[in-house]
């Protein structure tokens, strides 16, 4: 386990070396690894530690016993899953899914609460810290319902990609999401979603190779 990584985390910002010592020891922090495709966490079960991807990536999806299937994130380096569900003990109502080779770290953050009277610097660290992972959290789920508020393919689109050059600060950019993936984040179909796509390349509004996207001026 890196400790210098950890420390340039969010989840442990602000402690001192000795601190994230402590703290990882109280977490029984453990890292696991995970092949492309495997599961992590499975809808319907419970957990009490939070995940930290130290590499690779994951994906938070909606599965129906029907079949249908719902990106809701991506979780990529440096980003957590599972806080909000390993804090309150509810039942997981998504699958965590490993979208390429990944090493996971996880920490039983519920022993915070578990043993909350007993302060310690670090503690006040953490609480701040997974406040405003969870913050954050929000804002990328409240993203997804704008971005689907729209009737139409285009809007989805249009929506989606404004907002990744907003948060990347330029109008070239790589998204997180292969083709299908993308549709199911949008929910949209994925051949409707291609020929759209297409569409606004010939009307000059998008350039795009695979996951690498440019938004240009329409004339």
């Amino acid at each position: 386990m890196d400790i210098n990584v950890l420390e340039k985390s969010r989840l442990f910002q602000g402690m001192t070396a000795k601190e994230l010592s402590l703290c990882l020891d109280s977490l029984d922090a453990r890292e696991k690894k995970y092949r492309k495709e495997e599961l992590i966490l499975h809808a319907g079960d419970s957990t009490d530690k939070i995940g930290m991807v130290l590499s690779g990536s994951v994906t938070i999806e909606s599965n129906d016993v029907w079949g249908n299937r719902t990106v809701l994130s991506h979780v990529g380096i440096n980003q957590y899953f599972a806080e909000t569900y390993s804090l309150l003990g509810k039942v997981l109502l998504v699958d965590v899914r490993a979208n390429e080779d990944c090493r996971i770290l996880f920490c039983n953050i519920k022993t915070l609460l578990d043993d909350c009277k007993k302060s310690s610097p670090w503690k006040e660290k953490l609480l701040k810290n997974i406040l405003i992972i969870s913050s954050q959290k929000n804002l990328v789920l409240s993203g997804r319902s704008f971005h689907t508020s729209s009737k139409s393919c285009r809007g989805r689109l249009l929506s989606y990609l404004n907002a990744i050059a907003l948060q990347t600060g330029s109008k070239e950019f790589d998204i997180p999401f292969n083709r299908q993936q993308l549709a199911d984040y949008l929910n949209l179909e994925r051949t409707n979603m291609s020929k759209e796509l297409s569409h606004m390349k010939d009307e000059g509004l998008i350039e795009y190779r695979k996951s690498h996207f440019k938004l240009l001026k329409a004339d």
